[in-house]
């Protein structure tokens, strides 16, 4: 009798399990992997699950349940220096703006002394933070006591903004571009911010964020995927009209608006160039938010940013 050798197993594709927000912006890259077929090009297999909110979300990650989630630079950090080896990297630059209407007579930071403005989240809300440490170092004055904050859900304070309920509102960035659709004024870029406060560039406060469990190919691999993706969003017109269905933008002004900004957010920098003025940030922000914010670091963790292997 001949005994014939087993034919060869082709080598198992690494699988990660991706946790995505059901209207998510991190959805349009998604999409995009998928549909071009990015993520088997890149050699790993997304298992995608849709969650109902952010809460939900880190929850997910939290339990063991997916391997990546998108979430704020500020929580992933607060993680790994609690202990928690989970890495960072880059989604998008793109932040959110104090918007007002187009005839306000709002034009600087300054005049919003005394003036109600809707922030989006809570007062540890980074960009609130932000917008607070411009106020003091600028203007010598504290937004949380100069003006009148009121904070909410994003879509409240939005259509109260619209009726005229508010004088500016801090919005994250994807409110801000439909107001812009709108013909809303932006006051002040969260991105601009930034800059006054020594950045040398647009940092990605928002990255995918891998639990120490992921397998690490995978994670290589999906790295790749996402950066193909962004090529791909970044430089063909036609890729964003097969993403129009998630982005529930009817009118082709916000349409524009969305795709535009999210383009202008996509990372270009070095993980050293990210490292630097996330960390010049980091210190601003755990000294007004404190251990509330930031947890027991002080400092940005060290090796939280992932880096593709050598």
């Amino acid at each position: 009798m001949t005994l014939w050798p087993a034919p060869l197993r082709a080598e198992a594709v690494p699988v990660l399990r991706l946790g995505i927000l059901e209207f998510g912006t991190v959805g349009w890259e998604v999409e995009t992997i998928r549909r071009l077929g990015l993520d088997r090009q890149a050699g790993v297999e997304l298992q995608v699950q849709r969650l109902a909110s952010s809460d939900a979300a880190r929850i997910a990650f939290l339990g063991g349940s997916v391997d990546v989630i998108v979430s704020d630079l500020l929580w992933a950090a607060r993680l790994r220096a609690e202990g928690r080896a989970v890495s960072f990297l880059p989604f998008s630059a793109t932040e959110g703006a104090v918007m007002v209407s187009a005839d306000s007579a709002l034009r600087t930071v300054g005049d919003l002394a005394g003036r109600s403005i809707g922030v989006a989240g809570g007062a540890l809300d980074k960009s609130w933070l932000l917008l607070r440490a411009h106020g003091l170092r600028h203007l010598g004055i504290d937004l949380a006591t100069a003006a009148k904050p009121v904070f909410g859900a994003p879509p409240l304070l939005t259509e109260t903004l619209r009726r005229g309920g508010l004088d500016a509102g801090l919005l994250y960035w994807t409110f801000c571009a439909r107001l812009e659709a709108q013909g809303y004024r932006r006051l002040i870029g969260v991105e601009e911010i930034a800059a006054g406060l020594g950045t040398g560039g647009r940092i990605a406060f928002v990255g995918h964020v891998f639990s120490p469990a992921a397998p690490a190919a995978a994670v290589a691999g999906f790295a790749r995927a996402s950066a193909a993706a962004k090529q791909v969003l970044a430089q063909d017109d036609g890729a964003w009209q097969a993403l129009r269905p998630l982005m529930q933008a009817d009118d082709e002004a916000t349409f524009e608006a969305l795709r535009r900004r999210f383009v202008e957010g996509i990372p270009t920098r070095s993980v050293a160039a990210e490292m630097a003025d996330a960390a010049r940030l980091y210190a601003v922000l755990a000294e007004l938010g404190g251990e509330a914010l930031v947890g027991p670091a002080r400092e940005l963790p060290a090796g939280l940013y992932w880096q593709a292997p050598a």
